[in-house]
């Protein structure tokens, strides 16, 4: 049977987010089917954007995988 599994995460802590696909990988009996994902940039504001500084894009990652 398909199922589906939803990461979401924030770009500033893309490690954290590979380190919790990898483990929940690791521990499901499964097999992946395909994968995708999408970084979804913020909007920049007015006050931020004189500074220089952008918000943390969030992640989203889908993982389409097959149970027996």
């Amino acid at each position: 049977m398909q199922q589906i599994k939803i990461f979401k995460g924030i770009e500033s802590e893309l490690h954290a987010l590979e380190t919790e696909v990898n483990e929940w990988l690791a521990s499901e009996n499964g097999r992946v089917v395909n994968m995708f994902g999408n970084i979804a940039p913020q909007t920049i504001t007015a006050g931020k954007s004189a500074q220089g500084t952008f918000s943390a894009s969030d992640v989203l990652l889908v993982v389409l995988y097959e149970t027996d």
